[in-house]
């Protein structure tokens, strides 16, 4: 039930939130509308969402760091930087073999989880910098580890809707561990094959209507319009159901509203992360009701999941290039007739 709690969130937040107002100016890297940098002076300065951070030469790159956050364990494994991690919270929750190995090993601690973050072993591990999700909640605890010399950088890459923008965040994470050249390089790889895809899926002859996420309650959380989920779905060359929708949250809708647009639709994506369509009517009969559930596909984003942790929320983080091309062999598989989808699955 936790896990299935964890997603909700994590769906929730992902399609939820609005943009800052951009910062525009010629002597700044932008990476995002709510994150930039530019190195002037011996000093490299960093805006993220609501936070500013002065980084002086001599303080980088970062030999070691603690993360707070799963997804931020993505960037880390496409850098090859994982020896660099010294504490992750919520272990469970992340995917990558060697973040694991060096777990069991002892090479990295568990500091805590979302509920109570272990502040005494934290400091003790003297981390040259903590990433992490800003949560107010924690306050008292970023200004206790602030007092006691720590760095905590706040990144907001789960609020990012735009595939390549999200991905760009690991050119950052190589600016502070002394990873440039091997960001760069992750970041074009991504990037050229993102816009090749794109390309690829302009070639399908149809476009079909997709329906997206599930019921949780009484409620079905839509994605808005202008969320990641949905410029997946139209850099896939499919119609999402809200077509016309241009939020950057999601949509509380009622059963009702979601089954008298959906007599059409063709395939149901990131239906949560049932096992069965039978397991799947067993949380809600409602379901059956609608044509794609007999008819057509359903998808769920499971593909690469070992008990609560889920790839898909970490290296699909950065490789929004691998996510697109589920997407396209979802809609179009005679596009792609070779591939296997590496993050989603197919109900059954």
């Amino acid at each position: 039930m936790k896990s299935r709690i964890l997603l909700l969130f994590i769906l929730f937040i992902l399609t939820s939130c609005k943009r800052e107002p951009k910062i525009s100016s010629s002597d700044w890297t932008l990476l995002s509308n709510r994150l930039q940098y530019k190195e002037q002076n011996g000093i490299l300065q960093l805006k993220s969402g609501n936070f500013t951070y002065d980084f002086k030469s001599d303080q980088m790159p970062f030999k070691k760091i603690i993360l707070l956050n799963a997804s931020m364990a993505g960037y880390i494994t496409e850098l090859g930087a994982e020896d660099l991690i010294a504490g992750v919270s919520s272990p469970e929750y992340i995917y990558s073999d060697k973040i694991q190995n060096l777990l069991k090993e002892g090479e990295i601690l568990n500091v805590g989880n979302e509920q109570k973050y272990e502040v005494e072993k934290i400091i003790s591990l003297k981390p040259d910098a903590i990433f992490t999700n800003y949560v107010a909640s924690f306050d008292n605890t970023y200004q206790l580890l602030k007092n006691n010399g720590i760095k905590i950088i706040f990144l907001d890459e789960y609020m990012e809707q735009k595939p390549l923008e999200r991905t760009a965040y690991i050119k950052l994470f190589g600016k502070l561990l002394g990873k440039n050249k091997e960001a760069e390089t992750k970041y074009q790889e991504v990037e050229k094959n993102y816009k090749e895809l794109k390309q690829l899926a302009l070639q399908a002859k149809t476009r079909p209507l997709v329906l997206a996420n599930i019921m949780y309650g009484d409620v079905w959380y839509l994605p808005g319009g202008n969320t990641s989920t949905v410029n997946y779905i139209s850099d896939a060359n499919a119609e999402y159901i809200l077509k016309n929708n241009t939020e950057e949250k999601s949509i509380p809708m009622s059963f009702e509203e979601v089954f008298a647009k959906s007599g059409n639709v063709q395939y149901w994506v990131n239906a949560g992360n049932h096992v069965s369509k039978k397991e799947m009517l067993s949380m809600n009969p409602l379901y059956s009701k609608l044509d794609v559930f007999s008819k057509g596909k359903i998808y769920v984003i499971t593909g690469k999941e070992i008990q609560k942790a889920n790839d898909f929320f970490e290296s699909g983080v950065v490789r929004s290039d691998l996510v697109l091309k589920d997407y396209i062999k979802i809609f179009h598989p005679e596009l792609l007739p070779d591939y296997q989808l590496t993050y989603m699955k197919e109900l059954q």
